[in-house]
């Protein structure tokens, strides 16, 4: 039997009780008490009888089931703070709030006894206090343990019900997305999520896109938002690249729900300015942009280089991408190929590709002949891929709510898995085709509309100062400058004639514009094979 703590001290007497202090609750948890008000409670418990209290410990938003996907760190310092042995004349006691703060699995029981009993240590929950090195305390905690993991066990089926009948009618699930508000109702003692709807943080969210669609970069876009007072995040944390990224390639925004993989139309709204084909065209194009394999990603400093990976080297082939490499006292800073014997001087390069370029946009004709197709047309193909797409997706979805609905009569699924396989092995790849072509009718971005509708696509380039009537000019970034290059134009350097030479020879930096034979949108991952083995493989 436990003991009462108001008589501890007369069943263990010529002791001094230090208390260690452990809290824990789960994220949307709302039957539990918060861990604050789990600690106070505790606290309270060991003022009433004198234990002293040497150290707490808590979990916060943290799952003790063995379902659960993040490490209980205070939860393993504990057990590591009882394995160590207490000072003579000191008798300890665990105290929370109750055993399924403590554990929700077997395994983690198991654990916390034994390091009790190794270091005589007390365990109290539900202000009952157990000495674990007795049969029938062992016997009651070891039963209390399998009602808490049960409980949990119990908890995850509904969670999963729920979800799975959240997901059928499109409605939110999980946490909340930033930018939307969501409305509840209570249903036996429990709030219940009745629907979601745009709130004042909603254009952030529309507003970043369009930031990375003109050409900017991740980290770019943390530091706007974290100087936006009232883009901050709902729940306090700090926006940083990785979260700021899958927000941007989140379909929630575009009014669509996905549940282990499958896509259906949502119970609410997309954002303001996602709604319309432009929207849609517009996250469909930053989703490439994020998701290309072929974009580098910047780890611990800032792009500092106009054509640094970026242009390839000629002699080795497309798959190599010139390096910067620094100057010294008599040397110039140079752009160079892995290899080391194909270099230029990085201003001279820089200088020539920025002229082509400006040259190749002030030819109106010919720059608009090849980024923007007939509009008429392109919606046209548009709209008839977007329907192929609803047709694909709406047949998979119908077949697979048939394979999961059993017909009573017949005593079987209305759909077999295997028909349901097959099915889906012949229309997933048409869909996935499908979803490329819809993406690759996404547009111009506006970085590069804003180039070539530019009466003077130098000033958008370079900038302007201010003069009297006429307001200075921002230049592109160098983030921008390097997104045009990388969309319009393949650069390959090729060696010199002669070392030595100060004049550029012809040809050495050749240049292939977007729509020219040569052109890449991507370098190669590996070396192109080489003629000769090409025709053995043919």
């Amino acid at each position: 039997m436990p003991y009462a703590p108001e008589y501890l001290h007369l069943v263990i007497p010529g002791v001094t009780f230090e208390a260690l202090l452990y809290g824990r609750n789960s994220d949307g948890d709302g039957t539990e008490s918060s861990v604050a008000a789990q600690l106070a409670t505790g606290r309270a418990l060991c003022n009433s009888h004198n234990w002293r209290i040497q150290r707490e410990f808590d979990d916060a938003d943290t799952s003790a089931s063995r379902h659960g996907r993040k490490t209980r760190s205070d939860f393993e310092a504990l057990i590591e703070t009882i394995t160590e042995p207490a000072p003579p004349g000191i008798r300890r006691i665990v105290v929370a709030f109750q055993a399924s703060r403590y554990y929700r699995d077997l395994e983690a029981y198991v654990r916390l006894r034994k390091a009790c009993i190794e270091t005589d240590t007390l365990l109290c929950y539900n202000s009952q206090v157990y000495d674990l090195s007795r049969r029938d305390d062992r016997k009651a905690t070891a039963m209390h343990a399998v009602d808490a993991e049960d409980e949990a066990e119990g908890i995850r089926d509904g969670n999963l019900r729920t979800a799975k009948s959240q997901a059928a009618a499109g409605m939110p699930h999980g946490k909340l997305h930033y930018g939307y508000t969501r409305t509840y109702t209570t249903i036996r003692g429990r709030q219940r999520c009745t629907g979601q709807h745009e709130d004042e943080r909603g254009k952030y969210v529309v507003q970043s896109l369009h930031r990375i669609d003109e050409g900017g970069s991740l980290r770019g876009l943390v530091r706007w938002l974290k100087a936006q007072p009232e883009a901050t995040r709902p729940d306090g944390k700090p926006w940083t690249d990785q979260y700021v990224r899958s927000m941007l390639l989140n379909r929630v925004y575009l009014g669509e729900r996905t549940h282990k993989g499958l896509t259906v139309k949502a119970a609410w709204l997309p954002l303001k300015g996602l709604e319309t084909p432009e929207g849609r065209a517009l996250f469909n194009r930053v989703t490439a942009r994020l998701t290309d394999p072929a974009r580098l990603m910047q780890r611990g400093s800032e792009v500092a280089h106009l054509l640094s990976y970026l242009a390839l080297c000629g002699e080795c082939g497309d798959h190599a991408a010139l390096r910067y490499l620094a100057g010294s006292p008599t040397r110039k800073a140079t752009l160079c190929c892995a290899t080391n014997d194909t270099s230029i001087v990085e201003a001279r390069i820089d200088a020539y590709v920025q002229e082509a370029v400006i040259d190749w946009f002030s030819d109106k004709r010919k720059a608009r002949a090849a980024l923007v197709p007939a509009d008429d047309k392109v919606k046209e193909m548009a709209a008839a891929t977007q329907r192929l797409i609803n047709v694909f997706e709406e047949q998979l979805a119908e077949a697979r709510q048939l394979a999961e609905t059993f017909d009573e009569e017949l005593g079987r699924f209305k759909l077999s898995a295997v028909s349901l396989a097959s099915l889906e092995s012949r229309l997933e790849p048409k869909l996935e085709a499908a979803r490329k072509k819809l993406q690759s009718f996404a547009g111009v971005s506006p970085l590069l509309l804003r180039m070539l509708e530019a009466d003077d696509p130098d000033e958008v380039w370079n900038g302007r100062p201010g003069e009297e009537g006429r307001p200075a000019v921002r230049g592109l970034t160098l983030e921008q400058k390097r997104e045009v290059i990388r969309s319009v134009v393949t650069v390959r350097l090729f060696k010199a004639q002669a070392s030595g030479r100060r004049a550029l020879d012809d040809d050495r930096i050749r240049l292939s514009f977007f729509g020219e034979p040569g052109f890449r949108a991507r370098r190669l991952r590996a070396p192109e094979p080489a003629a000769g083995l090409a025709a053995v493989g043919a």
